[in-house]
This record gives C-alpha cells, structure tokens and sequence, in this order.
C-alpha cells in the first residue's frame, strides 16, 4: 500500500517500508549535508509514532538533525532498541500500542515527562494489508482500522488536550502533523480498508485544524509509494518496476523526502499553515496515473 507510519513499526504498504538510507540513486538529504536548518525547530519537543522504522525513523533523524528533542512510540521492542542505537541522541523509545488508549494516556505521559512537554506531535503509526476486498475478514478490517483510524485518533486527542491546556496564540501553535496517503484521495485496488481509515485521517485531520486553532495547528501528509520496508514486504521487485513506470518521476519516494516535508510543516517557515493535506507522490495523481 502507501505511506503509512507504522505502529507496528512499519507502515504503509504503498509507503513503501522504512529504512533509515535505503540505496538509492535518489537519496535524501544526509545528515550535516544540508546548510540552514529549518526556522523554529531548534530545541522543540517532538513525538513520533510508528517511528521505529521506515518513515518514523527518517523523521526522527530529520528532526535530531534540526536541532529538536525526539520521542519515538512504537509498539515493536526490537524496533525500539534498534531505533536507540542507530539514533542514540533520541530523548526515549516508548513501547506501546496505538489501539489501547490506556497505553496512548501513559506513552504520552512518558513523553511530557522526559522532554517537559510535547509542541509537535508526528502521527504516522499505521499497517496494511494487501487483499481482495472480497476475501477481508472481519477481524483484518478491524485490526486495519483500530490501528490506522482509531489509533490516529487516540494519539492526536490526547496530545491536542495537553498542547490546548498549554499554548496560547501568543507563544505559537502546537503542531500536529499526521501521515494520510494518496490511497486515501483515490482509488486503488487491494487496500479497501486501507483507503478507508486514509480518507478518515484527512476529514479528520481538517475537522481537528478547524476545532483546534489557533493554538494548534493540524496538517497531513498524503505520500504516494516510499520505499518503506512495509512496501519491499508487500511488493515483488517486478511489481516495484511496474509502479514505477506509472510515476511521472519514475521512482518510489524516499522516507527521508516525506520526513522533509514533516519537518518544514513543523516550523515556523510553515507557521500559516493548517487544516491542508500536502500530496507528495510523484506526480502519480495529477493526471489520473493511479487508476491505469
């Protein structure tokens, strides 16, 4: 499927898996490559989830380099303790499960705790599953939908309620950011469930910008297919070259580009900005591409 951000620590299929630098002859951004950092992330205070791997990881990485405190929550131990020692400069790798509240409650506890507050939070904790939409059972399209919806919608709460008790629109904006996909703008074969908890993230995402502001600002992300370990799980090398040939840029993103775009609707360069998705895929549905 696409991008996600997962909770089990990969995320979304069309997004493709993560890596922190997958080979590549489009890489992103390395690390002390780049000049100016971005306006406002210096020292801000940031929680990721699903970000163990794929696009959380680059994420995590993309904010360190920015100057800014990162949490991680995932829910996969050995992700978490693998996360640690790639990125030992991370303030706490949180193990939990989106889809039970009384975890979200304490992970972001955790997190206030060990940072002294969140300002950013990062929601892209997500799965998918690639079937015919006849043959989705009942139980897969609940898993499906308690982590990518329900999930999404238990962090973002619960981090709202603290960034509302402590920003005024004097000192700025919290900021929440969330990982939706282009599955959910159109259609696409296989991810039935999928697409549904993607089209909910973004009404979700704008209902929250219009409720929240202006102490909190709320974007999305709707990338189309990153190479994520999610996507390598999901997709033959034949299947790959098919997609690709189908993006007018002919290639799959790269975690780090879609954590780029995280980091600049996080700072202050991107401070009127909310209640938008920001589509990055290629060009793949600009012309109607993702339905051939």
């Amino acid at each position: 499927m696409r991008s996600f951000a997962a909770q089990f620590c990969s995320h979304n299929s069309k997004v493709k898996r993560r890596g922190l630098r997958p080979n590549s002859q489009h890489p992103g951004p390395e690390a002390g490559n780049r000049g100016n950092n971005l306006r406002g992330l210096k020292n801000k205070r940031v929680l990721i989830t699903g970000g163990a791997s794929g696009i959380g990881a680059a994420t995590a990485a993309r904010f360190l380099e920015e100057g800014s405190r990162v949490c991680i929550l995932d829910r996969d131990a050995k992700a978490c303790a693998a996360i640690r020692h790639q990125l030992p400069a991370i303030s706490e790798a949180i193990i939990a499960d989106v889809t039970d509240l009384m975890q979200v409650e304490a992970a972001l506890a955790d997190a206030i705790r060990v940072m002294d507050g969140v300002d950013v939070l990062i929601n892209n904790a997500g799965i998918s599953i690639r079937h015919n939409f006849l043959d989705i059972t009942p139980e897969e399209w609940d898993k499906v939908i308690a982590v990518n919806l329900t999930g999404v919608f238990y962090v973002a709460q619960t981090a709202a309620r603290h960034m509302m008790e402590n920003y005024t629109v004097e000192r700025g904006s919290g900021v929440i950011l969330q990982t939706a996909s282009t599955n959910g703008i159109v259609g696409q074969p296989y991810y039935a469930d999928y697409n549904a908890t993607k089209a909910g993230v973004i009404e979700l995402t704008k209902t929250m910008a219009l409720e929240l502001a202006p102490k909190v600002r709320v974007c999305a992300a709707a990338p189309g297919y990153v190479l994520t370990p999610m996507q390598r799980a999901e997709y033959t090398d034949a299947m790959l070259d098919e997609v690709n040939r189908k993006i007018p840029l002919r290639r799959h993103a790269q975690p780090e580009e879609i954590a780029a775009l995280f980091a600049f609707l996080a700072s202050d360069d991107a401070a009127y900005a909310t209640g938008h998705v920001y589509t990055l895929d290629g060009g793949e549905i600009a012309g109607g591409l993702a339905s051939r």
